[in-house]
């Protein structure tokens, strides 16, 4: 390890603020609220050095590499390349935004509030540095108490069932993944290699049809059920409806992400002949998500449900450029990822917006909201519209590039997927003309004389999305050269491979 550890600083500056609110009184809420939000920018600010990442230069960049447990290959590696750098941002960014966000809305247990809030934080960061796969896996874990606590004690009334439903889900594919990490170290090993965890050298090695489909089956249930694909994401809508606005702004933000990212860091590099035989499935299910989720989202009566269902519907645009094959593809799948995270975060924490007014969501009982709250309206139309994918803004980049390598890969598979994108479109704009262009209805007239504004704060936390959202539509060449890079390395592994020739159940 040289130099300053940059990586080290950002996933563990957020550990130093949550060890200080141990000795800061639970009563002190203002000073927690301000250490949680300084320690947060701290990191943010630590994540602005992989600014300096070099497209031109080492495949990982701001590495960091000391042995942890040499007996079983365990080590403390660190390291960036263009996709995980972009993710570790978008993370800080939107880590920040929530706990500003939380400011006044969170008022039950504060102190354990945001000390749960940091610690998410270094799991979720963890998950994007790690090159070691056992040390993957232990921050991939870290990311799910944090979460557990957040929706179980800060959620709605149904927040029991929603932790539990999150829980198991999460939990069953994590202890498969474990297995998988375990029996690619195991088969490695058996070759005459030292046993290790290193994720540099595990890729490249040449394991046997039979365990490549195993493992790849294993990496599935763990990366799938959190992007979530369908069939398996049942668990998400309830988890969403359930989770404070916070919670459910970093749930879509970025835990959804760590599957898409599991997928195209360890998936497809360790096990390209899994990856390539099993494509088209991958890809009949991430069609199958983009329709299920845009047409269940049109007849959603709660708000939060329908941003919820809508996620389903775009992460299976991740899924469908990750496994078409293509440059076109795997680029606007990242973009599609980032894009994904800046948009539906400010949608969620709109949501919370009308929600702290009002304590309902049901869209029959909203209307009128431009007459009384004209910015609000004019901010959630900009996301609507950035959601749609309208040219411009960050939606469109990711959606056209898939769209794009869909054609590439198969038109008719991408003749539905255009249909599904119009659909997308008519969910959002119906939703949008309900809550701010009808007539208010009776339940909406009770608030009618109070209700007020964005707040300060909600700008505040509103601010860095506007801002992102706009930069990245028209601006998208910074992220493109980051992510070619890593993408042309996943291309590559793929197509050098021949696909699974031999496979053979070992029963």
């Amino acid at each position: 390890m040289t130099g300053v550890p940059v990586l080290s600083l950002i996933v563990f500056l957020p550990l130093v603020g949550a060890l200080v609110l141990l000795f800061v009184p639970g009563t002190a809420h203002r000073a927690i609220r301000w250490i949680a939000l300084l320690a947060s920018l701290a990191s943010l600010a630590a994540s602005l050095a992989l600014i300096g990442y070099r497209p031109d230069g080492p495949e990982f960049q701001f590495t960091e590499n000391i042995d942890w447990v040499p007996a079983f290959g365990m080590g403390y590696r660190l390291g960036v390349d263009g996709l995980s750098a972009v993710l570790v941002m978008l993370t800080t960014i939107l880590s920040a935004v929530s706990i500003l966000y939380s400011w006044n809305p969170i008022t039950k247990a504060v102190k354990e509030y945001y000390i749960s809030m940091l610690l998410l934080m270094v799991g979720m960061l963890g998950v994007f540095v790690s090159l070691d796969l056992f040390l993957f896996y232990v921050f991939w874990e870290i990311s799910l108490i944090p979460m557990y606590l957040i929706i179980g004690i800060w959620g709605g009334p149904r927040r029991i069932y929603a932790t539990i439903k999150f829980v198991v889900y999460t939990l069953v594919g994590s202890l498969l993944m474990l297995v998988a990490i375990l029996a690619v170290a195991i088969a490695h090993a058996s070759a005459g290699h030292p046993f290790t965890f290193s994720y540099v050298e595990l890729r490249g090695f040449a394991y046997t049809d039979t365990l490549q489909a195993l493992a790849f089956g294993a990496f599935f249930l763990a990366f799938a059920i959190k992007v979530p694909m369908w069939p398996l994401h049942t668990w998400l809508p309830d988890a969403h409806v359930e989770a404070p606005t916070a919670g459910s702004i970093l749930l879509a933000g970025v835990l959804l992400k760590l599957g898409g990212y599991g997928f195209l860091r360890y998936s497809l590099p360790l096990l390209p002949d899994a990856a390539k035989a099993f494509a088209p499935i991958m890809i009949a299910l991430a069609v199958i998500a983009i329709l299920y989720g845009a047409l269940v989202a049109m007849v959603q009566p709660d708000l939060k449900k329908l941003v919820a269902y809508s996620s389903v519907s775009h992460m299976g645009f991740v899924m469908l450029g990750i496994f078409i094959f293509n440059m076109q593809g795997l680029q606007g799948a990242v973009y599609q990822m980032l894009a994904h995270g800046v948009i539906t975060g400010a949608l969620f924490l709109l949501v919370g917006v009308i929600y702290e007014r009002t304590h309902d969501r049901e869209i029959a009982h909203l209307g009128g909201l431009n007459a009384r709250t004209p910015h609000y309206a004019a901010i959630f139309g900009l996301f609507v519209f950035a959601s749609i994918g309208l040219p411009g803004l960050a939606g469109f980049i990711g959606e056209f590039l898939v769209l794009l390598g869909t054609f590439r890969y198969n038109g008719y598979v991408a003749g539905i997927t255009m249909f599904i994108v119009i659909a997308s479109a008519v969910y959002m704009l119906w939703m949008y003309q309900r809550m701010f262009f009808t007539v208010p209805s009776d339940w909406m007239r009770r608030f009618w004389p109070t209700l007020k504004d964005l707040s300060r704060n909600e700008w505040l936390a509103l601010a860095p999305l506007i801002i992102l959202v706009v930069a990245m539509g028209v601006y998208p060449v910074l992220i493109m050269d980051a992510v070619n890079s890593p993408a042309q390395r996943i291309l590559d592994a793929v197509n050098a491979s021949g696909g699974l020739t031999s496979f053979q159940l070992p029963w």
